[in-house]
C-alpha cells in the first residue's frame, strides 16, 4: 500500500541482558497495556448491550471499538487517540492480541467435533459445498468488477499486484463462522427448528472446509517461493498431529479426567502445548492459527474441553480477542468508499457480494424441495462471517495484499452479512406466528382414534423416570397410539457453540470420548430411561431430544418444539421434589421460573406433574381423582383423566364443586387482567353451558356404564369451604389427583385465594394439593388448556410472600 507511512520511535535498553531491557516496563508500557485493555473491554461490553436487542453477535461490538476510533469519529482528535493507542505502545497490544487469537483458534478446534464433521445428511452437506463453491466461480468476477469500477485515484489507489487478492478475496466470501452461526440461531430461538438444525450442520461442515481452503491457499498469498514445501509440511505436520499425537494425548488426558487429578502445572502443559503447535506451523510457513486449532482439534472433547473452555474462556474472549478484532474495525476506512463518485455503484457491488451465498443456498434448497422463504432463512444464516473472515482480512493487510478501498469494500460486505441476518430473519421469517392461529392442540380436542404426541421436558434422570410414570397411564393403544418427545434442558453457561457442538447430533463413545461431560452423562442416562419405555410399550414411540438454551428464554425453545412435533400436550416438571421425609422441598427456584414462562404463551396445552413416588404405584388398580371446578382447564383435565380411565383397571372419581351464594359472586376484576398470547374475556354464562354439556356428555357415555367410574356434586358456599371439601376427598384416597390450572375462573372467591397461594402456576385447588401442611401422599397433575392464555405471575409475586403463613393456617 503505498500511501502507508512507518511510524518509529526511541527505546532505551538499560539492562541489555535481562529479559526485561528497559526499566520502563512497569511505569510506561504496563499502565498504557492496561488503558487499551480496559477502553476496548468497557467499549465492547456497552456495545454488546446496545446491540442485544438487534441479536448481534461479540465480533460486531469488537469491531465497533475500533471503528470509533477511525478518523470520521474519535481518531480526528488526535490527542484522544494518541492517548489511547500512542506509537511506543502498538507493539505491546499486537502482541497481545495475536496471543488472544492463537488461543482463541485453539478453542474454536476444541469445540469441532470431528465424529459429528463425518456424519453429516446429505442434504447439509451439498448446502455447505454449494456455498463454498459458487462463490469461488462468482467471486473473482466481482472483484474485476470492482477495480473497473473504482477506477483511479490518487488519495486511495488500489493494490498493484491482483494474484494474492484474488485468493484472499474469494476465501474471504466462501467461509461461514460456526460460532456466529450457533449464536444467532440461539438468540432467534431457531436452533432447535428443523430449519435450525440445517443451518447448524452445515454451518460445522463450511466451517470446517473454511479451514481446509485456509491451509491450502492462504500460504500461497503470505509467502513467495517454496509455497508448496509449506503446504504439504503442514499437511504432514496435521496427519502427525492426528494418527499419532491424538491417541498419546487423549490417552493420558482422558485417564486424567476420568480420576478428576488435573491441576494448575498439567493444565499449563496444555497451554504451552498450543503455543508449540503455533510456533511449529508459523515455522513450517503456515500462519500461527493453523498449529492452534489443530491442537485443539486432537484433544478429547468431553470433560477436559468442557474443564479447560470454563476455565479460559472468559479471558481469551473477554480480554484478549477484543483486541484483535478491534483492529479490523480501527482499518475501516469509508471515506474510500464515498470519495469516489462511482460509491453508488461500490454499494451495489457490496450488496451483490452479500447475495452470493443466498443465491446458492436458495439453489440448493429447491432442488430438495424446501420452501423459498425457508431456503432464504437458511442462505441468510450461512451468510454469517466469523473470526475465520475476519483473521483473513488482517492478513491481507499486514502484508498489504488489499489497499484501503478494497479492504474497505470486503470488510463493509463482511460486516452486512452478519449484521443484517438477526433483524432480516424476524421480519421475513417468524415461526412462532404459526402457532398462535391453531386453537385445537388440546387432549379435549383430540379424536379418540388420532396420535397423542407429548413433550416430557425434564432437567434430571430422576424427573425422566417420573414422567415415564405419568406417560404410562395414558393408554397407548394401537388405535391411539403416544409418541413421547423427552426434551433434555440445559442451561446455556459458556459458549454457544461449544455446548451446541458437544449435543448436536448423537454422540458416541468412541475411543477419546469415554469421558463424557456431566450433561452428556445425564442426556446418555434420560436416553436409556426413555428407550426403555418405548420397549416396554408396543403403542409407545418415545424420541431424546435436548435444547440448549439459558435458563431466561428456554421457554421459547420448548414453544418451538411443540409447534414443530404437533404436540397436544407439554409436561413439566413441578420445581419441588419429595424428600425421605415425604414432605416437598425445592430443587431449583429456576425451574419454577421455566413452568411459568412455558405457561404463559405455550402452543399446546400445558401440564405440571408433582410426583410423591407415583412410579412405586401399580397401575393395574391406578385410582384418579379429578377436582372439577369449572372452566377450560378443568374441563381439560377431566379429558386427560377420562384417557387414562380406558386403561383396564384404572378406576376415576370426578368431584365436582358447585360454586352457591357468595362462592358464586363473578370477580369483574378478571376481564381487565386478562393476558396472554391468546387472551380471551371468558364469557361466564358460556363457560357454564360448556362444562354442562361436557359433564353431561361424561355421565352418559361412561359413568352409567362403567362401575369404576363415579361422579358426585359437592355445594360450596363461601372460600373457607374449599379446603375442607378437599380434605373430605383426600379421606377417600387416592393415587393421583388432576386438576386445572383454573386461570380463567371468574370467581371473586378463588381470586382471593390465588393471592395466597406459593405456587401461581399451579392455581388454588392445585396448589392447596400440593401444600405440605395439607398431608396429602397423593401425586397430583395440573393442566391449563390451549387456547384461553397464559397466566399473568407478575401480578401477585409481591403479595405471595405476605400471605403464604394465612393460606398454610387456612390449609
Amino acid at each position: 500500500m503505498t500511501d502507508t507511512i512507518p511510524a518509529c520511535y526511541n527505546v532505551s535498553i538499560v539492562n541489555p541482558n535481562q529479559f526485561w531491557k528497559t526499566d520502563k516496563v512497569w511505569k510506561t508500557e504496563l499502565p498504557i497495556l492496561a488503558i487499551q485493555i480496559s477502553f476496548t473491554v468497557l467499549l465492547s461490553r456497552l456495545f454488546s448491550i446496545i446491540y442485544k436487542p438487534l441479536h448481534q453477535t461479540r465480533l460486531i461490538s469488537q469491531i465497533s471499538v475500533g471503528f470509533l476510533l477511525t478518523p470520521p469519529l474519535l481518531g480526528r482528535f488526535t490527542t484522544i487517540f494518541e492517548f489511547i493507542f500512542p506509537v511506543n505502545g502498538i507493539v505491546n497490544v499486537e502482541v497481545l492480541s495475536h496471543i488472544g487469537l492463537i488461543y482463541y483458534a485453539f478453542l474454536s478446534g476444541l469445540e469441532m467435533n470431528l465424529n459429528n464433521i463425518l456424519n453429516v445428511n446429505k442434504k447439509a452437506a451439498s448446502i455447505a459445498i454449494a456455498g463454498i463453491i459458487f462463490p469461488i466461480l462468482v467471486a473473482p468476477c466481482l472483484y474485476v468488477l470492482f477495480r473497473k469500477v473504482y477506477g483511479h485515484s490518487t488519495m486511495f489507489p488500489l493494490e498493484e499486484s491482483t494474484n494474492n487478492a484474488y485468493i484472499l478475496w474469494t476465501l474471504i466470501l466462501t467461509v461461514t463462522g460456526f460460532p456466529v452461526v450457533a449464536h444467532t440461531l440461539s438468540e432467534l430461538k431457531l436452533l432447535y427448528t428443523g430449519l435450525g438444525k440445517e443451518a447448524l450442520t452445515a454451518a460445522m461442515i463450511s466451517d470446517t472446509y473454511g479451514w481446509i481452503l485456509f491451509i491450502l491457499f492462504v500460504p500461497f498469498s503470505i509467502n513467495g517461493k517454496g509455497v508448496i514445501y509449506t503446504v504439504l509440511c503442514t499437511i504432514l505436520f496435521i496427519v502427525v498431529c492426528i494418527f499419532v499425537v491424538r491417541p498419546l494425548i487423549q490417552w493420558f488426558i482422558d485417564r486424567k479426567a476420568d480420576k478428576d487429578e488435573w491441576n494448575d502445572n498439567q493444565l499449563l502443559f496444555i497451554i504451552m502445548g498450543v503455543l508449540a503447535c503455533s510456533c511449529i506451523s508459523d515455522f513450517l510457513g503456515s500462519h500461527a492459527i493453523v498449529g492452534a486449532f489443530v491442537f485443539g482439534l486432537i484433544l478429547p472433547h468431553g470433560k477436559f474441553a468442557e474443564l479447560f473452555m470454563s476455565i479460559s474462556d472468559d479471558f481469551v474472549g473477554g480480554f484478549l480477542v477484543p483486541l484483535f478484532f478491534s483492529g479490523t474495525g480501527m482499518r475501516l476506512m469509508l471515506i474510500a468508499i464515498f470519495s469516489q463518485e462511482s460509491w453508488p455503484y461500490i454499494i451495489l457491488i457490496i450488496i451483490l457480494l452479500c447475495a452470493i451465498k443466498i443465491l446458492s443456498t436458495l439453489f440448493v434448497t429447491f432442488f430438495f424441495g424446501m420452501r423459498i422463504l425457508d431456503g432464504l432463512t437458511l442462505g441468510l444464516i450461512l451468510n454469517n462471517k466469523g473470526a475465520m473472515a475476519l483473521i483473513m482480512l488482517n492478513i491481507a493487510w499486514d502484508k498489504m495484499i488489499f489497499s484501503v478501498p478494497t479492504y474497505a469494500v470486503i470488510t463493509s460486505a463482511v460486516l452486512l452479512m452478519t449484521i443484517v441476518v438477526s433483524p432480516v430473519i424476524n421480519v421475513v421469517y417468524k415461526p412462532r406466528q404459526k402457532f398462535e392461529q391453531n386453537k385445537l392442540k388440546t387432549i379435549q380436542k383430540l379424536r379418540v382414534d388420532a396420535e397423542l404426541r407429548i413433550i416430557a421436558c425434564v432437567h434430571n434422570t430422576r424427573q425422566a423416570a417420573s414422567m415415564i410414570s405419568i406417560i404410562e397411564c395414558f393408554n397407548a393403544t394401537r388405535v391411539s397410539p403416544v409418541h413421547v418427545f423427552a426434551l433434555y434442558l440445559v442451561e446455556l453457561t459458556g459458549r454457544v457453540a461449544a455446548l451446541v457442538a458437544t449435543h448436536i447430533g448423537k454422540f458416541c463413545c468412541q475411543f477419546g470420548e469415554q469421558n463424557l461431560t456431566r450433561s452428556q452423562e445425564e442426556l446418555e442416562s434420560i436416553h436409556n430411561t426413555i428407550d426403555a419405555l418405548g420397549e416396554a410399550y408396543d403403542a409407545i414411540r418415545v424420541e431424546t431430544l435436548n435444547v440448549v438454551s439459558a435458563y431466561t428464554t428456554i421457554h421459547e425453545d420448548i414453544y418451538h418444539s411443540a409447534e414443530e412435533k404437533r404436540t397436544s400436550l407439554i409436561l413439566l416438571p413441578f420445581h419441588k421434589q419429595l424428600t425421605l421425609e415425604g414432605t416437598l422441598e425445592v430443587t431449583s427456584v429456576v425451574y419454577k421460573n421455566i413452568n411459568q414462562n412455558v405457561m404463559q404463551g405455550a402452543p399446546c396445552s400445558v401440564g405440571i406433574f408433582i410426583d410423591r413416588d407415583f412410579g412405586l404405584v401399580p397401575k393395574i388398580n391406578l385410582h384418579i381423582c379429578v377436582v372439577f371446578v369449572g372452566g377450560p382447564d378443568d374441563r381439560e383435565a377431566l379429558a386427560i383423566a377420562w384417557r387414562m380411565a380406558r386403561r383396564s383397571g384404572t378406576q376415576l372419581s370426578v368431584v365436582r364443586i358447585l360454586l352457591l351464594g357468595e362462592a358464586a359472586e363473578v370477580d369483574a376484576l378478571v376481564h381487565d387482567e386478562a393476558q396472554g398470547i391468546l387472551s380471551t374475556v371468558i364469557d361466564t354464562d358460556k363457560q357454564k353451558e360448556l362444562d354442562e354439556e361436557y359433564i353431561s356428555t361424561f355421565r352418559l357415555t361412561v359413568v352409567n356404564n362403567n362401575d369404576s367410574i363415579s361422579y358426585s356434586e359437592i355445594d360450596v358456599h363461601s372460600g373457607q369451604d374449599i379446603p375442607t371439601v378437599l380434605n373430605e376427598i383426600e379421606k377417600f384416597g387416592c393415587d393421583i389427583y388432576i386438576v386445572g390450572q383454573g386461570n380463567c375462573r371468574n370467581s371473586k372467591v378463588f381470586s382471593k385465594l390465588l393471592e395466597w397461594c406459593e405456587c401461581l402456576e399451579l392455581g388454588v385447588i392445585g396448589d392447596i394439593l400440593v401444600s405440605n401442611n395439607f398431608g396429602s401422599r397423593s401425586s397430583v397433575l395440573v393442566v391449563q388448556q390451549y387456547g384461553y392464555g397464559g397466566m399473568d405471575f407478575g401480578n401477585n409475586l409481591n403479595q405471595k410472600a405476605i400471605n403464604k403463613d394465612i393460606f398454610e393456617s387456612v390449609v
